[in-house]
């Protein structure tokens, strides 16, 4: 989300005043106050972009994904501030942050970012983040609509974001993931293993379980019999 942030909240930076010899704090906040999400399908999806995309990156240092982080793009001003709802940046490294302060972060943007809509995000509102993303160097923008299965895509032009039209089968230049809008969007890495959900892999974890303990089972069994066998006849 995009935000106007006041000056009481807190994480500061000092920075000289007019005279020189007083310091002045400014602050960069952690939260501005808004929900990660509206509902629990917004949430859902959120939670599976961002999880199955550092799923992807997970062997790599130096790609740090984050979820509804605020990012700060530039040094002094506390009220210029974003939080996608995921974001990925290449070429930082993993690890906690309170918030992304760009000029920190070797004045890295984010490069990739995704909004997930629910029905309270205003057009207005959109609108304003795409011209904040646009202005601020992001690559790759995605915005999708769960309700409607509805999904924007812009990509960095000579000078700012521009919409592409043909989002059926997109493959991200960045993360070299699929989309595909055929039913409900599935999106898919590039080995073509689908994004899962968090209940998906659940479910699969205990399929896996399930069928390890049968191996067991069956190998324990397997075992038993052999051992009447040599019970009975002796070795070979």
């Amino acid at each position: 989300m995009v935000s106007q942030l006041s000056k009481s909240q807190s994480l500061s930076e000092s920075k000289p005043d007019k005279l020189g010899d007083l310091q002045t704090e400014i602050f960069y906040p952690e939260n501005d106050g808004n929900p990660m999400s509206d509902n629990t399908k917004q949430f859902r999806w959120i939670l599976t972009i961002q999880q199955n995309i550092d799923w992807l990156y997970a062997n790599n240092p130096d790609v740090f994904v984050a979820g509804d982080l605020l990012w700060y793009p530039v040094q002094g001003n506390n009220k210029i501030a974003a939080a996608p709802d995921t974001m990925v940046v290449f070429g930082r490294p993993k690890g906690d942050r309170g918030s992304y302060k760009q000029w920190l972060e070797g004045d890295l943007a984010p490069q990739v970012v995704f909004e997930l809509l629910s029905p309270s995000n205003s057009r207005v509102e959109m609108s304003k983040k795409l011209l904040f993303y646009s202005l601020y160097d992001v690559e790759e923008y995605y915005v999708y609509d769960p309700d409607t299965n509805d999904l924007e895509i812009w990509i960095r032009g000579d000078r700012s974001l521009d919409s592409i039209s043909a989002v059926h089968n997109w493959v991200s230049p960045r993360l070299g993931i699929r989309f595909d809008i055929s039913d409900e969007l599935q999106i898919y890495r590039p080995d073509g293993t689908k994004f899962y959900s968090y209940i998906e892999i659940s479910q699969m974890l205990e399929q896996e379980r399930d069928r390890a303990d049968l191996a067991a089972q069956q190998l324990a069994e397997m075992a038993a019999q052999l051992q009447q066998y040599r019970d009975r006849f002796g070795d070979l």
